[in-house]
């Protein structure tokens, strides 16, 4: 039998079969449910324990988790699950999430909307997770220890996180025990625990390989003061460079709108702004990095699909496309971003896939970025967002309300 490590609460491990049985069971105090205050009480402490000023220097990714949770942020986002007279939401059960290893936190957004919609849950916590990762796991247990002890009994009965290696026997279990399986990761993951059978009721939500870009307003730059357009650059750093673009909101290209002697000007003196951010950040890549991002940009080229290639130390690599409709989407190494200019967003609607998530934009009005969602019309694009809040999570992700989502609607009638 494989057994799983508790990483939170931090406990003995235990088999899968006691866990499902244990999480089955009604907790303490009663069963939870939605906007449950034993819930909001422990997630405002954690929030807190993210919020404080060494945790947040050391990762400052863990600040905007803490700002999310905030009791007035949680208030916010429960007041959006109000109900019509008639109707009733619930709990959908127990959840199982597998989050990607590549982004430390996903997995804490994703528990906590569903904690906070009264559900047991299981998380997969990779054995690879370090970082920030590990100070979440560590925040969790000492908020645990603080909060009042009936609290504390009704989250350790119903909220799990733990490790353990690929076993057939232990996610076979945990889908097949769930009302509701996340599954966050690339096509493969998503196909690889599709194979484990859930109970007929159950089903997935899934959030598989997403691509993101930028688009900045040659215009819009040009009427940015000094300020504005250091600030875009420092806000493009932290959508790109914190979890080494590898996150799927991270944009992996950027669009200059205008025209092209304006936008080989504004490029400049963007990609000059960022790379004083690197410095002034003291960002480091690491040789193997640095290596691979010249085997794309080489690679790229060599296929056609760029025609210049300008690498800023080690840390940033612009890459002019031949043409601005075939896009490279994977992931090319930190720091590679390909480039291209276009006359006006209407231009980028044929090039959008249903795969792209996230638009992060600089200069733009309201009205044009309304316009531009409207030409999408659904067909790709889940979010458009200015510079520096790529990685901000929001309760709606991937186009799914996650609250409703993790919930259930019971209607009632005389």
């Amino acid at each position: 039998m494989t057994s799983l490590t508790q990483r939170f609460p931090a406990a003995p491990s235990l088999e899968v079969g006691a866990l499902v049985d244990e999480l089955r069971a009604a907790p303490p105090g009663g069963r939870l449910r939605v906007g449950d205050p034993r819930v909001v009480e422990f997630v405002t402490k954690f929030a807190r324990k993210l919020l404080a000023p060494a945790t947040a220097r050391r990762f400052p990714e863990l600040a905007s988790l803490g700002f999310f949770l905030r009791k007035g942020e949680i208030a916010k986002a429960l007041s959006t699950l109000d109900t019509s007279a008639g109707t009733l939401r619930f709990p959908r059960g127990l959840v199982f999430h597998v989050p990607p290893a590549n982004v430390d936190t996903i997995f804490v957004y994703s528990w906590a909307l569903s904690a906070l919609a009264g559900n047991h849950n299981v998380v997969r916590v990779s054995s690879r997770s370090a970082g920030a990762a590990e100070a979440v796991l560590e925040a969790l247990n000492a908020a645990l220890s603080e909060v009042d002890p009936d609290t504390a009994a009704a989250i350790t009965a119903t909220q799990r996180m733990v490790t353990y290696d690929r076993s057939d026997e232990v996610s076979g279990a945990l889908s097949l025990a769930a009302d509701l399986r996340v599954i966050w990761g690339g096509d493969g993951s998503v196909a690889a625990l599709r194979k484990y059978p859930l109970a007929p009721h159950a089903r997935d939500l899934t959030f598989p390989d997403r691509s993101s870009f930028a688009v900045a307003s040659v215009a819009g730059w040009q009427r940015a003061s000094e300020a504005e357009r250091r600030a875009a650059a420092e806000g493009f750093y932290n959508d790109s460079y914190w979890f080494d673009q590898a996150a799927c909101s991270s944009p992996r290209a950027v669009f200059w709108v205008g025209d092209s002697a304006g936008a080989r000007a504004a490029g400049q003196e963007f990609r000059t702004l960022l790379a004083s951010v690197l410095a002034a950040k003291q960002h480091v890549t690491e040789p193997a990095m640095a290596v691979q991002k010249r085997v794309s940009a080489y690679g790229a080229a060599v296929d056609g699909l760029v025609k210049e290639i300008a690498f800023d130390g080690n840390g940033l690599a612009t890459l002019e496309l031949t043409d601005p409709a075939v896009l490279p989407r994977e992931w090319l190494g930190a720091g590679t971003f390909a480039n291209a200019q276009v006359s006006t967003l209407s231009d980028l609607v044929p090039i959008v896939l249903r795969k792209d998530q996230t638009v992060s934009q600089f200069g733009f009005t309201t009205e044009e970025l309304t316009a531009f969602a409207h030409e999408l019309a659904g067909r790709g694009v889940d979010r458009i967002v200015p510079f520096g809040s790529a990685l901000t999570f929001s309760a709606v992700w991937d186009g799914y309300d996650l609250l409703a989502e993790f919930s259930r609607l019971v209607t009632v009638q005389a």
